[in-house]
């Protein structure tokens, strides 16, 4: 026999009022970014950003140093970056990375106390590659950090290691997998937000250049590489920036097209985003692969990498963009490349052939080789049965592994920048890099140059 227990209803509002006490209401905020019923709207959970803004607060610059007086590479030995600025500004500029990226360690942590000038540790080593990363940084990728720039603290904030690097993750075991690949997915990761999208976005993507596309821009079979199993994999790469911006995908896409390039301009500047981490995981942590001891390497012995994280952090620009760098200018100019754009020849552009110039280590194009770029991608569009063949070329001189990155690099410059005006992957085509004339210097412009000869 079943009884039937009969409640009052003041006793299930008691009971109610009881269940939701344990729950979170979210008052949440919102920011309308476009017209109104665009969905052109970013969310905000302010218990969320009371966390967020206090840690994302810059640390006040130190008083200004001396310009004037013997430079540092007078006074002090073995400085290899930072040698022509006064000694005053480097010793100043020590003491606030200490502070940056050390506050326990100390100068310990880089240096030999015995013998300050020997670099017999790693971390000196690496201390080095990183000011000349956040120099090449604020220096050739304005187009991504404007003049706002990046100074070591936007990584570190006081951490050794920062906080959001990454490796290459350890493959799932398919022992038991009877239904086939599941291509990374349905692991709900913290990768991809718990998502059941594919866990590693980063690899294809920070690390190589695998075409970020939901869908294709022809027919099939006309070259259409586009696939639900591709956009799920551009979607887990979407849920990483989101996540680490802490915005939702109005922020970059306009909501009537999430294709268009005519909505928020921060599409454009993530596009510069995207192609400045590979810049920095290819040519300048990758090469750092052998200096980490083993425990620092991954567990397929890759070196740490940066991505969306490593400088935003949550915030939807690094430190809510706080102009850091301005107070060391000592960062914002790449050492040995001043003056490097004005003896840059002009572009080459004729009917059937384009020739681009790089500054020195530099994968990206500015001023009149920007313009040199657009004449090409116009008349791209102006022939749609043209296609175009883009050689990488660079010196004869130097490591050679680093030689062929760069001009990789910057091949895909000219690539992406014509498959994002539109210009289909069947229409564009690469070679492999190519050595300029023999013994050219790296300061040669010839030898840092993109060749694009296009055909019907």
């Amino acid at each position: 026999m079943i009884r039937m227990i009969k409640f009052s209803p003041a006793a299930l509002l008691l009971g109610a009022v009881a269940l939701l006490a344990g729950c979170e209401r979210p008052p949440i905020d919102s920011v309308q970014s476009g017209f109104r019923g665009t969905g052109m709207v970013q969310v905000y959970n302010p218990r969320t950003m009371a966390v967020q803004i206090p840690q994302n607060q810059p640390p006040a610059p130190p008083p200004p140093a001396a310009p004037d007086g013997p430079k540092a590479k007078d006074v002090f030995q073995n400085v290899k970056v930072l040698g022509d600025v006064s000694a005053a500004d480097f010793t100043r500029l020590m003491t606030q990375i200490t502070a940056w990226v050390s506050p326990k360690e100390g100068c310990n942590y880089c240096h030999n106390p015995q013998n300050l000038a020997e670099d017999s540790k790693y971390t000196k080593v690496v201390a080095r590659r990183m000011l000349q990363l956040t120099q090449h940084v604020n220096n050739d990728w304005k187009q991504h950090v404007a003049a706002t720039g990046v100074t070591c603290y936007t990584c570190h904030r006081g951490n050794p290691i920062p906080a959001n690097v990454w490796f290459k993750p350890v493959e799932r075991d398919n022992k038991s997998n009877f239904i086939g690949d599941l291509a990374g997915q349905n692991l709900a990761a913290p990768s991809v937000g718990l998502a059941s999208l594919p866990y590693d976005p980063l690899t294809p993507y920070l690390k190589e250049d695998k075409p970020i596309r939901v869908y294709g821009t022809t027919a099939l079979p006309t070259g259409n590489r586009s696939s639900i199993k591709q956009a799920e994999h551009t979607y887990s790469l979407m849920i990483h920036m989101s996540n680490s911006l802490g915005v939702n995908c109005t922020y970059c896409h306009n909501t009537q097209s999430f294709s268009s390039w005519e909505g928020p301009p921060q599409r454009a500047t993530a596009w510069y985003g995207i192609r400045m981490v590979r810049d920095l995981n290819g040519d300048y942590m990758e090469g750092l692969t052998k200096t980490f001891p083993a425990n620092r390497l991954g567990p397929h012995g890759d070196v740490a990498k940066v991505n969306c994280a490593t400088c935003h952090q949550g915030a939807y620009k690094p430190v809510y963009g706080a102009k850091m760098a301005k107070d060391f200018p000592e960062l914002l100019t790449f050492a040995g490349s001043k003056n490097v754009a004005a003896a840059l020849p002009p572009p080459l552009s004729e009917a059937m052939r384009s020739v681009l110039y790089f500054d020195v280590g530099s994968a990206v194009l500015q001023g009149e080789q920007a313009k040199g770029l657009a004449q090409l991608i116009a008349s791209m569009a102006g022939d749609p049965k043209a296609v175009a063949v883009i050689s990488g070329y660079h010196s004869a001189a130097g490591t050679l592994d680093q030689n062929q990155q760069l001009a990789k690099q910057r091949a895909f410059t000219v690539r992406d920048s014509l498959l994002a005006a539109g210009v289909t992957e069947a229409r564009v085509k690469l070679e492999k890099p190519q050595s300029a004339e023999a013994n050219l210097a790296g300061e040669d412009p010839a030898a840092r140059r993109v060749e694009v000869k296009v055909s019907n």
